[in-house]
């Protein structure tokens, strides 16, 4: 019988921009609206809380009107071929909404709050408002569950060593220039083939592996891509 291929799925912005939900670089997007500094800087929580909690509130809010693209449902096809786990940049839970069950958040959830003293001492939020002076069960201030700028990226370990595993590599919809994360290809064994997924060539100084460059965006190369590899190196799970 043969063993399913470990697939390791790396995920940003770009993954999500086909539902419809604002990137960090769009042009006229929801952050060309405010400062990076202003909205996403512990600092920033400090100096303006009502600002920083307003922001993630109107992404929360726009995250509610939108679904998963056919990107998002083609990866959550993959389980049933592959061991799939997908590590994402993106602090949006469509890709769980699609059906995927193994997905790393390098840079928090946007359906979640947490403690301002205690990072592990993570709650849900119902709907999309979180109050100015909701608290966590610590009795702290809570905050949005997203990884500032500046701060460190508690998932970043356990992210490489799951892409130290993989049998193939898939990146996309991102830019490989927000670090640590984009050093997530310098973690993949040498052999293992890598497929990425853009529409803008990205940076790919750090990738050293075999290489197909994919210049498609998100809902309509990765569906695509979804059905090679099944074909591919797939094996069924009910065999």
């Amino acid at each position: 019988m043969n063993k399913q291929k470990k697939l390791v799925v790396f995920t940003g912005a770009g993954m999500s921009a086909d539902s419809g939900l604002s990137t960090f670089r769009d042009s006229d997007g929801l952050w060309d609206k405010y400062r990076i500094e202003d909205v996403c800087t512990p600092e920033a929580l400090i100096r303006n809380r009502e600002t920083v909690i307003r922001f993630y509130n109107i992404r929360r809010k726009e995250l509610l009107t939108v679904e998963p693209n056919a990107g998002h449902r083609a990866l959550a096809r993959l389980e049933q071929y592959f061991d799939t786990e997908i590590i994402t940049q993106n602090i949006d839970d469509l890709h769980e909404r699609a059906g995927s069950h193994h997905v790393t958040h390098l840079h928090g959830e946007l359906r979640k709050l947490r403690s301002s003293k205690n990072e592990s001492l993570i709650v849900p939020i119902d709907g999309w408002e979180q109050k100015l002076d909701d608290r966590a069960p610590d009795g702290s201030l809570l905050r949005p569950f997203v990884v500032f700028f500046g701060e460190g990226v508690p998932m970043f370990d356990q992210a490489t060593k799951i892409a130290a595993t993989a049998d193939l590599f898939v990146v996309i919809g991102t830019s490989l220039a927000v670090y640590p994360a984009a050093a997530l290809v310098r973690y993949i064994r040498p052999d293992i083939p890598v497929f990425l997924v853009d529409p803008n060539r990205p940076d790919l100084f750090g990738i050293r592996n075999p290489l197909e460059y994919i210049p498609m965006r998100a809902s309509e190369g990765v569906p695509e891509l979804v059905d090679r590899l099944i074909e591919e190196y797939g094996v069924s799970s009910s065999n």
